[in-house]
């Protein structure tokens, strides 16, 4: 398979597939395709489609196979970017939820549990995550420009709520309490961090969809009555 991401605020994924190639999405994620390639809808059985749940995707999945040469394209839903990023059984990858764009076939999606339960339910990025193993291309959907960077061992980067996009699985992450009231009540970034600990890569995002909303709303014309 041939990929090409194009845009440059609402980019797009356009996958060339040959006969016989497929790709596999969310259900509703398709913008547009060349006629020749089937949807096939698979929900998995009930505990993929209950961890595409609670990790914030939709419930069943599409698998798009082409059955002559032609194109198949994914649009962002949100102002952004779209990053490709090659998973392999020795390179499994951690992303928040609602991420997933499309993969391959041979990527497994399941869902990832922070291992400290306490301060993850008012953390940064959740509780529930989802992880990408197997082998083969996931493609992600960032809000905003994409940042990466690659942490030796022990280093550490401190990330705010929803900035987190994806890390490799042996990064390690924890949610910590920001120190001091004064900072607490009045420094505007709420109660927790995210701090991710390396070896590995990691990717934030510059614009959260939940911090764009807030943006938006904020600059709504407010009813008089």
């Amino acid at each position: 398979m041939q990929y090409e991401i194009k845009g440059n605020t609402l980019p797009v994924l356009l996958c060339r597939l040959e006969p016989g190639e497929e790709i596999i999405c969310e259900s509703g994620s398709m913008s547009w395709m060349d006629e020749g390639i089937e949807m096939i809808t698979e929900g998995g059985g009930l505990g993929k489609v209950f961890g595409r749940m609670v990790s914030g995707e939709n419930l069943f999945t599409n698998r798009y196979v082409a059955k002559r040469a032609g194109e198949i394209a994914f649009a962002s839903s949100v102002p952004g970017s779209v990053i490709a990023l090659e998973v392999t059984p020795e390179h499994p990858i951690i992303a928040q939820k609602g991420t997933f764009l499309a993969s391959t076939p041979g990527v497994e999606y399941s869902v990832f549990l922070q291992k400290k339960l306490g301060k993850a339910f008012f953390g940064g990025e959740g509780l529930i995550m989802q992880k990408f193993s197997g082998s083969g291309l996931v493609f992600l959907e960032v809000d905003g420009f994409a940042v990466e960077y690659d942490l030796a061992p022990g280093e550490k980067k401190v990330i705010d709520t929803g900035y987190l996009v994806s890390m490799d699985a042996t990064c390690n992450m924890e949610v910590v309490t920001i120190k001091g009231v004064t900072n607490v009540l009045f420094g505007g970034e709420g109660l927790f961090n995210t701090v991710v600990s390396g070896p590995g890569h990691i990717i934030v995002q510059s614009m959260p969809k939940q911090n764009l909303a807030m943006t938006l709303y904020r600059l709504m014309p407010k009813s008089s009555n």
